[in-house]
């Protein structure tokens, strides 16, 4: 698997594999998370900008998606019923989906990420029973209730050598 920082010409590919993770979160009983429209274009465009969208493919052919920010993440400055493992520099990683044509997409950014920064940070909904298995799975610890920016809670997690 190839991963690569993404290109303004991914965009419409993104946005597909976006629509696809939806309707497979609500399939799945997590029809909130990110409910419609979620993530929006202007935050897709914007990862871009910043140099932190990075694309997966596989033979070639885009299969997923990810944003991999390093640094302080706004919505993990409070965190409540627990506490970060460390202080330490992080790295979040945030909105990975995928088109379903191609398993092991999580470790496998997972790993890019962690050969980055080897300590990583990650939240999702209550309802995402998927990714909750998929951290548990990767030894994340489940570290307290962080709040995105529309004020719903988070699960957030944390790895760390």
């Amino acid at each position: 698997m190839k991963i690569r920082k993404t290109t303004l010409a991914d965009l419409r590919e993104i946005l597909e594999i976006y629509a696809y993770a939806r309707m497979r979160m609500k399939q799945n009983g997590n029809p909130f998370q990110w409910g419609d429209h979620k993530p929006s274009r202007e935050i897709v465009l914007e990862d871009i900008r910043k140099g932190q969208s990075y694309i997966m493919e596989e033979n070639g052919h885009i299969c997923g998606v990810f944003a991999f920010i390093i640094g302080n993440d706004p919505t993990y400055q409070v965190i409540e019923q627990g506490r970060w493992l460390n202080e330490a520099p992080y790295g979040t990683i945030h909105r990975i989906a995928g088109n379903g044509s191609v398993k092991g997409l999580f470790v496998q950014c997972l790993s890019y990420c962690m050969a980055q920064l080897p300590n990583i940070r990650i939240d999702t909904h209550q309802d995402n029973r998927t990714m909750r298995h998929l951290l548990e799975q990767n030894d994340f610890r489940q570290c307290g209730i962080i709040y995105v920016e529309d004020g719903s809670s988070r699960i957030a997690f944390q790895k760390c050598p």
